[in-house]
Formats: C-alpha cells, structure tokens, sequence
C-alpha cells in the first residue's frame, strides 16, 4: 500500500514537471539557445530601427534582424516567428540590439512599437513640394527626385514637368525605396483616378491642368463647381482667365497674391498675358477638382473674387462692375487685416 502510494506520488511529481515543463518550454528552450549559442546571453541598452518591407515572408525577416544585430541565428529567429504565428506589417518598428529572438518576435506584433512612416500629400501641393516631403521623410536626396522627368513616368508630351500627375493621398513607403518608384506609385494612382473620371487619352492634359488651377484658386469643394464654370466661360468668350495662382506658380512664388511685374512676366504659366490655360498643371488636384473641371455647374460668371481669406468666403459675379465691388470688399478685408 506504502509503495503504491509512492509510486502515485512520483507519478503526479513527473505529470507536473511535465506540465510546468510544457508552459515554460519557450523559456527552458532559451536557456539551451543560449547555452549552444543561439541566442544572445543578455540584450543591449542600444537601440535599432527595424523595416519590414512590403511583401517580405518569414524567412527573409528573420535574416534581416540576424543582418541588423537584432537577434543572433537564423535558426533561433525563425522558429520563433514559426512558433509564434504572428502576422507582420510593413513599415518600421522601434527595437533593441542582441534580443532573444522569442522576444524580438513579440516586439514585432506589439503595435507600442511600430513607427509610423506614411505620408500625407495635400491636394493643390507641387510637385517641388512633394519631393521636399518626401525627401524629409525617407531621407532620398531631393536631386533624385529632380531627375526624375515626364518621360519616366510615361506622361503625355504636351507634359513639361510631374505636376499634376501625381495624386494627392496618404502613401507609406519603404525606407531605401527609389524617387523613381515613389513618384510612379504616386502617378500610377492618379491614373486610377483618370480612369474612374473616365478622361479621354487626348483630354487627360487638358483637364488635369484646369483642376489643378481650380484646386488652387477654391477652398471649398461647392466652390469648385463654380469656378470651373468661370474659367469655361472666359475660354468660351476669349477672355484672359488672369488666374493669379498660374501667375504665382510661374513665378515660382506661393503667395496667393502677385504683383505687377510678375502678372507682366512672359511665361507659358501667366494667364494675364495669354488666353486661354497655361502650359500644364500647377499643382496636384484631388478627386473633387477633377470632378469639377469635368463637370462645371450652370452660370454666367465671368469673376470671382474671395472677399474674406480667413473663411473663404467667395463671390460669384457676371459683370465688371459687381466685380470692382468684390474686389473693393476683399482691399477692405484686407486693411482689416494687415499682415495675411
């Protein structure tokens, strides 16, 4: 009797070392690491930024913290991320030199330690702009986003630069990643939205330029409508469209005010000196700018004048007079106002 109850003793002894055994299996399974070699003996104070990039396995993960010092052996690492089943996501996480691999892989899935790398492109913002963006934030020298010409990116000829053919949206891109395939990720985006408007092959300049002027010139989408029609109906009469957001742009100037010698200027972007629409886009419209060069509202407008910078406020008018009375509301606002 004394026997068996010692020998159902030590049984339950075994099932319960066998049990702790098994909830503790990833950490005896360390120490033998550690003790072949396998994984680091103590993590470092260091810190390392680390990028998954866009459609890496596990496999090249695991190589990928060995190469940054992350984790010590190929074999430890992708075990652990086997063990894990964890799902990854691209971009750059916040980790430390010499992890154990059981723990490089769980820093990985805690979203605490993801950094976030996307970026926003607003609509009207220049191309000259959005390469500064992007440059800043990937750090790719800005020159090799200059190098980058219409003919790379396949756009039509009458195209003298990228603007206007890079939509404007949140994009997230890989750190290393080129200016070249950036800016295509960014104009093969527009070309989706082209496509959605349904915008013949031959028009596709054409109203891209008008919605670029549109998005620059409105603040608000209801406004757009509007404008479009203005700009139609003075190529319609032979009328200068005097936008000065083409003047400011060919004068390499953002101040949303000109003055006399550059509305003077002859540039192909100067819309007081030549009818018509200026040479190509002047920055990167949005979907509500397309849609609206695409599809102007009802009027007889031939102005427009915003009459109060801080809210937009706009007037819509048909003749010069009601104009000139626009345009002495917005001098008022304006002295109201010094310094806007």
């Amino acid at each position: 009797m004394y026997r068996r109850r010692r020998l159902t003793a030590i049984a339950l002894v075994i099932v319960l070392l066998l049990g702790i055994g098994y909830l503790n299996r990833s950490a005896i399974r360390s120490v033998f690491d550690v003790a072949f070699g396998n994984e680091y003996s103590s993590s470092s104070d260091v810190k390392a930024l680390f990028t998954i990039k866009s459609g890496e396995d596990g496999s090249q993960i695991a190589q990928a913290l060995v190469d940054a010092g992350i984790t010590k052996t190929f074999s430890a690492t992708y075990k652990s991320i086997i063990v894990s089943g964890a799902t990854f996501y691209p971009g750059v996480y916040s980790l430390t030199k010499q992890m154990n691999s059981h723990d490089a892989i769980s820093a990985l899935a805690d979203k605490a330690n993801f950094i976030d790398i996307s970026v926003l492109i607003k609509e009207g913002t220049r191309a000259s702009t959005i390469f500064k963006i992007l440059s800043d934030k990937y750090q790719t020298p800005i020159a090799d986003f200059d190098k980058v010409k219409p003919a790379d990116l396949g756009l039509p000829a009458e195209a003298l630069n990228l603007d206007g053919y890079l939509f404007p949206a949140r994009y997230t891109f890989d750190p290393g990643q080129s200016a070249l395939s950036m800016l295509r990720t960014m104009h093969d985006r527009m070309q989706e939205e082209i496509a959605k408007a349904n915008i013949p092959p031959k028009d596709v300049h054409r109203i891209l330029t008008l919605a670029s002027i549109i998005q620059r010139e409105g603040r608000y989408k209801s406004d757009f409508y509007k404008i479009s029609r203005v700009f139609l109906n003075r190529i319609k009469v032979g009328m200068a469209l005097q936008s000065d957001a083409t003047v400011s742009y060919g004068a390499n100037s953002l101040s949303y005010t000109t003055t006399a010698a550059q509305r003077a200027d002859n540039n192909p972007w100067n819309t007081y000196s030549f009818q018509g629409l200026p040479a190509g886009p002047i920055s990167a419209p949005g979907a509500d700018a397309i849609d609206a060069a695409l599809h102007p509202a009802s009027g007889s407008w031939l102005y427009f004048c915003t009459v109060n910078l801080e809210t937009g406020e706009t007037e819509f008018t048909s003749t010069l007079a009601e104009h000139e009375r626009s345009v002495a509301k917005w001098r008022a606002w304006m002295i109201a106002n010094p310094g806007w």
